[in-house]
């Protein structure tokens, strides 16, 4: 795709390279911003990145943006529609977690992001030498998942919590021969 060095997964197809170079790990706020991020992660638990990846755009049209307040509303007709749409990942564990975690965030204090970056690791941690150093789940992935489930949110496991930190930069899990590595040094 290009003489850069990435990370392995961001080489292996033209849309993770532009996801890797320009998305994932940049440090993400905002509330609509991470609600998106906290959804599309749940989609894809059993799932391969590439195919939430591919079909973004329709969920975005799909839940509104990820505007919690219009996403909140929706009832079973929602749901229906929801689950004929194709351009999107049709279950309803996983559409009904949406609008349920939509509601939590109506709910919350503090804000959505003040919340997620509250369990931003702060100690240096090295930088992972190959796939195999990147954990799926850390401390702070598991207290961010209980905190969130505990605040009526769900799907939110601690895999998934850990990479919702991964892809908005909470943690830097770029391996170190990465070029976003070397760059963010």
């Amino acid at each position: 795709m290009t003489d850069r060095v990435r990370c392995p997964w961001g080489d292996s197809t033209p849309d993770y390279a532009e996801y890797h170079d320009t998305e994932w790990g940049v440090p993400l706020r905002g509330r609509d911003e991470l609600f998106e991020r906290i959804s599309l992660e749940a989609f894809q638990s059993g799932l391969s990145w590439i195919t939430i990846l591919r079909k973004r755009e329709g969920f975005r049209a799909a839940f509104e943006g990820f505007v919690p307040e219009k996403v909140a509303a929706f009832t079973e007709a929602d749901v229906e529609r929801l689950m004929a749409d194709a351009s999107i990942v049709r279950n309803r564990m996983k559409i009904d977690a949406t609008i349920r975690n939509a509601r939590a965030i109506l709910d919350l204090d503090p804000p959505l992001d003040d919340l997620l970056w509250s369990f931003a690791p702060t100690a240096d941690r090295p930088r992972p030498a190959t796939l195999a150093d990147v954990p799926a789940v850390t401390a702070e992935s598991k207290a961010m998942a209980k905190d969130l489930k505990r605040r009526g949110f769900a799907f939110v496991g601690p895999t998934t919590c850990y990479a919702l930190m991964q892809a908005t930069g909470m943690v830097d899990d770029h391996i170190e021969t990465c070029w976003r590595a070397t760059s963010a040094s």
